[in-house]
C-alpha cells in the first residue's frame, strides 16, 4: 500500500517551502521514487508537477496506468502522456515562469526537451530537495523500515536455526535460502543483492555469491535486507565457522568495539564526518585503519542508500527521525575480513530534555556466534 493522501500531501507541502526559497512557481519531479514519496505512486512511469500555489500541482502518467493513479493519486489532477515529464511541462509551461527541475538526476538530453516542450518557462535547479526530506522518516515510514528488518531478522534466524550455514554450502546456496526466506516472510523484493562472503572472500567489501564452498575456519559474511511496502532494511553479520584463529577473533572484537562506538555517537546535531571518526579512530587504534576502506553508513529508506551519509566527506548534521547504518569493517586482503551493521533511527528524546534516543531496528545478536 502507498502512502495515504494525507501524508503525500503533507510532502507535497513541506518541498513548496523549497520552491518558494527558490523563488520558482512550481518544481519538476522526474525521479520515481520522489513521485513515490510524494504521491504514492507505484508504476514505472510518471511525472509531477508541485506548485508554489497546490491549484497548480499536476500528476501524469501513460495510459497503462490509468486506474492505478485514480487509487494511488487521487488528490492530484491527471494528464495522460507517455512521455509524462515534457506533458507536464508543456501543459504547465505558459503559465508558470519558473520551473525548477531535478537536475542531478535528468539527462542532458531529457533537459533540452524539456526546454523545448515549455520554451517560455526558464527552468533552474531543483537540487536534492526532495532527498533532503526524505531523509527525515515520519511515523508511518519509521514503522514499515522496522517490519523489513524484522522480516530480515526472522529469515537468518530461520536460515541459522534450519542449519543452512554449514561446512559444504557455497555463498550462492547460502544466498538463494536466505532470499527465498525473506520473500515468504512478506518482503517484495531483496534490498539488493544479498552478499554472502566465506573465507579470503569476506575481505572482499561487496563480493558476489560464488561457488566457494564454506569451510571449517573461515570468518562468513552476510550483508542483506529486505524490502517491504517500498521501504528497505540492511543489516550485516559475520560468523565464525568451526574452530577459529586468534587474528580472526581480533579483528572482530576491533569491528565490534568500533560498531558499538559508532552507534553510541549518533547525536541529533553532529556531523556524519564526526560520527565516522569516532568509529574509525578506533579501527586505525587497533591497527587496522588502512583497511577501512568505506563510509561509516548512509541513509536507509524508499532506496538502500540515501541521504544522509556517515562519512569523512559529510559535514550534513543528524537531525531528529534520520534512519542511517553503522556498518564499519577490517578487511584483510588474501585472509579473510568482517564487518558488523545496523540500522537505528535517531529520534529526539522529550522526556530527556532533547537527548538522542536510538532505536535500533536490527534486533539480531552481534556476539561472535561459532557456527
Amino acid at each position: 500500500m502507498p502512502a495515504d493522501d494525507s501524508t503525500t500531501a503533507l510532502r507535497r507541502d513541506r518541498l513548496r517551502s523549497r520552491i518558494r526559497e527558490l523563488d520558482a512557481d512550481a518544481a519538476l519531479i522526474t525521479n520515481l521514487i520522489n513521485v513515490r514519496y510524494l504521491t504514492g505512486f507505484t508504476g514505472s512511469n510518471a511525472a509531477l508537477i508541485v506548485g508554489a500555489d497546490p491549484a497548480d500541482d499536476l500528476f501524469s502518467t501513460d495510459g497503462r496506468y490509468v486506474e492505478q493513479s485514480k487509487a494511488q493519486v487521487p488528490d492530484v489532477p491527471l494528464l495522460i502522456g507517455r512521455a509524462s515529464a515534457q506533458a507536464v511541462a508543456a501543459e504547465v509551461g505558459q503559465r508558470l515562469g519558473t520551473i525548477a527541475y531535478e537536475t542531478h538526476s535528468v539527462s542532458v538530453d531529457v533537459a533540452e526537451a524539456l526546454q523545448d516542450a515549455a520554451p517560455a518557462a526558464r527552468l533552474v535547479s531543483l537540487g536534492a530537495a526532495v532527498e533532503g526530506l526524505r531523509a527525515i522518516k515520519d511515523d508511518e515510514e519509521i514503522a514499515l523500515l522496522r517490519q523489513a528488518a524484522h522480516i530480515a531478522d526472522q529469515a537468518l534466524t530461520e536460515l541459522i536455526e534450519a542449519g543452512g550455514i554449514i561446512p559444504g554450502r557455497s555463498e550462492r546456496d547460502i544466498a538463494i535460502d536466505l532470499d527465498f526466506r525473506m520473500l515468504r516472510l512478506g518482503a517484495e523484493e531483496v534490498s539488493f543483492e544479498t552478499i554472502v562472503a566465506t573465507g579470503p572472500n569476506s575481505a572482499i567489501p561487496h563480493h558476489r555469491p560464488g561457488e566457494r564452498v564454506l569451510e571449517s575456519g573461515d570468518l562468513g559474511k552476510i550483508d542483506f535486507g529486505a524490502t517491504y511496502r517500498g521501504y528497505h532494511s540492511d543489516m550485516t553479520r559475520t560468523y565464525g565457522v568451526g574452530s577459529i584463529a586468534d587474528w580472526q577473533r581480533e579483528i572482530y572484537e576491533a569491528v565490534a568495539s568500533a560498531q558499538r562506538a559508532g552507534a553510541q555517537a549518533l547525536r541529533i546535531g553532529r556531523t556524519g564526518k564526526e560520527v565516522d571518526t569516532v568509529s574509525r579512530d578506533i579501527i586505525a587504534d587497533a591497527g587496522y585503519g588502512e583497511t577501512f576502506a568505506h563510509s561509516l553508513g548512509h541513509g536507509v529508506g524508499l532506496e538502500v542508500h540515501e541521504a544522509p551519509n556517515l562519512s569523512q566527506l559529510s559535514e550534513t548534521k543528524l537531525e531528529d527521525r534520520v534512519c542511517v547504518t553503522v556498518e564499519p569493517g577490517v578487511y584483510l586482503a588474501g585472509r579473510g575480513g568482517v564487518r558488523i551493521e545496523d540500522t537505528l533511527v535517531l529520534r529526539e528524546d522529550a522526556e530527556a530534555d532533547g537527548a538522542t534516543r536510538t532505536d535500533l531496528l536490527t534486533m539480531t545478536s552481534k556476539d561472535l556466534v561459532i557456527l
